[in-house]
């Protein structure tokens, strides 16, 4: 196998989302789950093997349902975060069930990125030795009215030289505005922001785990993926290219967001830019 690995994050106890595993929230023409049309988006670009990191409380039930529904031939592992202490250590839990001589991924579970922003993610890790970001347009990244948190990307000739998490970031009558104390209050549309659409290289394994080892998590109860990024920029040698796609990301943060990302996929169904099907 050729294709890089891709790491599911699962195990977010969907605190704002409310009733149900949004994980598995039915926004397929045929009530496929989130993570199924990531999954299928994902093999379809090339990826050679998926790993779900899941929690211990739900983790039987997304396990039992990709066991249902995906291809028996497709190569999928669970790995279980034991405690919530944010995405890098959910990535390290995936750690012993992947090679890690090879470059692999990282995905959100309830975030669906599109066919275009998979396809340049799996092109760029088959081919490239540098780390990577997918980047989508702040005004193609957001869900219905309800305040998100998104990644702030400062991009010079391609590279992410940093990034900052904006909280409570939502569309106004004035644009699209950040309620969280920090400047610029109002963003532009066309910004670059972080959907947690990573790539990685192996050289990326001991920086997570000195993330792990140096967090000081009396301060911070979570080490999150785009805060240690925007930290080792600065310090280490490693690379981030920014993959810019056309592909809009929806995710389901909110239960009133269901319907909308719905829609949305029968749309992009009806456009041709996905199969009716999520694994055909």
């Amino acid at each position: 196998m050729n294709g890089p690995s891709l790491v599911i994050l699962a195990a977010g106890r969907a605190r704002r989302y409310g009733g149900g595993l949004k994980q598995l929230a039915p926004i397929g023409v045929h009530g496929e789950g989130v993570i199924d049309l990531i999954a299928s988006d994902a093999f379809g670009a090339g990826f050679d093997d998926i790993v779900v990191v899941v929690n211990p409380d739900t983790g039987d039930d997304i396990k039992k349902h990709v066991e249902k529904f995906w291809p028996k031939e497709s190569k999928v592992s669970f790995a279980v975060q034991e405690t919530p202490r944010g995405t890098v250590d959910a990535v390290l839990a995936a750690e012993p069930f992947l090679d890690t001589t090879k470059p692999f991924a990282i995905s959100n579970a309830d975030d669906l990125y599109g066919r275009d922003a998979f396809a340049k993610l799996g092109a760029h890790l088959s081919t490239k030795s540098t780390c990577c970001l997918i980047g989508f347009q702040l005004d193609r990244a957001l869900v219905g009215d309800l305040p998100v948190t998104r990644g702030l990307c400062h991009v010079v000739n391609g590279h992410l030289t940093d990034i900052t998490e904006r909280r409570q970031v939502h569309a106004s009558r004035d644009g699209f505005v950040s309620d969280d104390g920090l400047s610029p209050v109002l963003l532009e549309s066309e910004s670059i922001v972080s959907m947690n659409l990573w790539g990685f290289q192996p050289a990326m394994w001991p920086l997570l785990r000195n993330e792990m080892e140096t967090h000081d998590f009396e301060a911070e109860p979570e080490a999150v993926l785009p805060v240690m990024v925007g930290r080792i920029l600065h310090r280490v040698p490693l690379r981030f290219d920014v993959l810019p796609t056309v592909s809009r990301c929806v995710g389901v943060t909110h239960a009133d967001d269901l319907p909308l990302v719905q829609a949305d996929v029968r749309s992009q169904v009806s456009l041709g830019e996905r199969p009716e099907h999520a694994f055909i």
